[in-house]
């Protein structure tokens, strides 16, 4: 087969890029985190338990960036895809060795695809036929062949996915931990999501509620022989739920013009972007709203308090309250998904952050656990800045300078606010706060900072006794 990327009126960006799509997301996540090496790659490099929402939208803009985009763009984001697989390997919790790049992993990850698509429609009681199942298929191979992998691994036909998903499942696949959590647990535990505007505050109403019914879905959804294997039950009202749904969504969207049918930038449109370009944080103009209530700190505290702030809202980012080699690699990940850097600044990325951790955890670990808690991280921190003054040198000043020229994208020596929220947003930090950390650093106003000016607020942020100094306010108001 050859590469030549479907047009958007061809059915794999149509059946993709439909909203209703997201009924069964949720279901082709655990298909794919019960194959143990997707698990383990999870387990010991992946912060989706304390970000879930984040893992769903890094996987849906893979696939815009994979389906959705020209053959330039897929080239791009399948080299992207292997130099952040080719690092995710080890040894699992049974000791079993594991890579990312296993080509029947990788096959799997991407069937798992195209069976939901197919799925949707069975779904929602208006199966496709078996020509069109033969076109949608030959759409979606299309694109995968641009992976290299080996043709044999894959179905040969449409008709023959079925046979190799039940095969898969009962040879391969496990209740992984990652399976579990999917089904039972994230949700009853996950931070609001960050479209949620004006509802965030019901969130932990509305979460148990939601989690009820995702399990409840997802469970009817999967297949007979997942459920058979693993002895997971689908209630009536699970059954009735899903029937609802997906053909309530099927009689209602079906009937929507296509720029409320489709999502932005997939079936109807260009190109995709960025999946996350429009939300805080992720380099796009923030939203309105009063920023939170400045935080009071006692008399002489002001520095430990934005030491502990930055412990949790940037390096923690398992959210378990320690620091470990998982949450800096995630840290180097997360720029680098939303960034695109070139290979050599990738690489310079993830080489300054492992070169930090490496000195949090020889100067910060005094249990020897390979973890660091908020209170060794804190004086550590602390002792240090006010001991060596040549400390922060040392870990923080070269990650600092592998993340701002991975962000100076137009290699100008200069940072604009909008790759400063890349860099420092998520749903922790309101955009208002870091708006005006980026004032603070900007002196003379013309909406850029340099590397020398970045690397100056840091410093300030770590060692001013006070919160007058730009620095102090790197995330905001103290």
């Amino acid at each position: 087969m050859t590469t030549v990327l479907p047009g958007s009126d061809r059915p794999l960006r149509r059946t993709l890029g439909e909203r209703r799509i997201a009924l069964v997301a949720w279901r082709l996540l655990v298909l794919q985190n019960a194959d143990p090496t997707v698990a383990a790659g999870l387990a010991e490099f992946s912060t989706y338990r304390a970000h879930p929402w984040r893992r769903v939208e890094h996987t849906m803009d893979s696939g815009k960036r994979l389906f959705f985009a020209d053959r330039e763009g897929l080239h791009r984001e399948i080299g992207r895809l292997e130099r952040t697989h080719r690092r995710i390997q080890g040894t699992d919790a049974d000791g079993r060795s594991f890579t990312a790049l296993e080509p029947a992993v990788r096959v799997w990850v991407l069937v798992t695809l195209y069976e939901s698509m197919t799925a949707m429609g069975e779904l929602s009681g208006a199966p496709l036929g078996p020509a069109q199942r033969e076109e949608l298929y030959a759409d979606f191979r299309s694109v995968c062949d641009a992976f290299a992998l080996p043709a044999e691994l894959f179905p040969a036909t449409a008709a023959d996915v079925p046979a190799y998903v039940e095969r898969t499942i009962r040879e391969r696949l496990e209740y992984t931990g990652a399976a579990h959590d999917l089904l039972f647990d994230m949700l009853r535990q996950a931070p609001a999501p960050r479209r949620l505007g004006r509802l965030r505050p019901a969130w932990p109403l509305l979460r148990p509620v939601i989690a009820r019914l995702l399990t409840a879905l997802t469970l009817a959804d999967l297949p007979p022989a997942f459920r058979e294997r693993f002895g997971l039950h689908r209630s009536r009202s699970a059954a009735a739920l899903s029937w609802t749904l997906h053909h309530g969504a099927r009689h209602v969207v079906t009937r929507l013009p296509d720029r409320l049918r489709y999502r932005s930038g997939t079936a109807g449109g260009g190109a995709a972007g960025r999946a996350t370009a429009e939300e805080p944080g992720a380099g796009g103009a923030a939203p309105a709203g009063r920023p939170p209530r400045p935080r009071r700190s006692g008399r002489g505290t002001t520095r430990r308090a934005r030491v502990e702030t930055f412990f949790r809202q940037v390096l923690d980012q398992t959210g378990d309250g320690y620091l470990t080699a998982a949450d800096l690699q995630a840290m180097a990940h997360n720029v680098c998904w939303q960034l695109e850097p070139s290979e050599d600044r990738e690489a310079e990325v993830y080489a300054g952050f492992d070169a930090w951790w490496q000195q949090i955890r020889t100067s910060m670990d005094t249990d020897g656990d390979d973890r660091v808690s908020l209170a060794e991280f804190t004086m550590a921190v602390l002792a240090g800045v006010d001991q060596d003054p040549a400390y922060l040198d040392k870990g923080l000043h070269p990650a600092l300078r592998a993340l701002f020229r991975a962000a100076d994208t137009d290699g100008s020596g200069r940072l604009g606010a909008d790759e400063y929220r890349v860099l420092f947003g998520s749903s922790r930090i309101h955009p208002a706060e870091l708006n005006h950390g980026f004032r603070q650093l900007d002196a003379d106003g013309d909406g850029e900072i340099t590397e020398e000016e970045f690397l100056a607020a840091f410093t300030a942020y770590f060692t001013a006794r006070g919160d007058s100094a730009a620095g102090a306010q790197l995330l905001g108001r103290p």
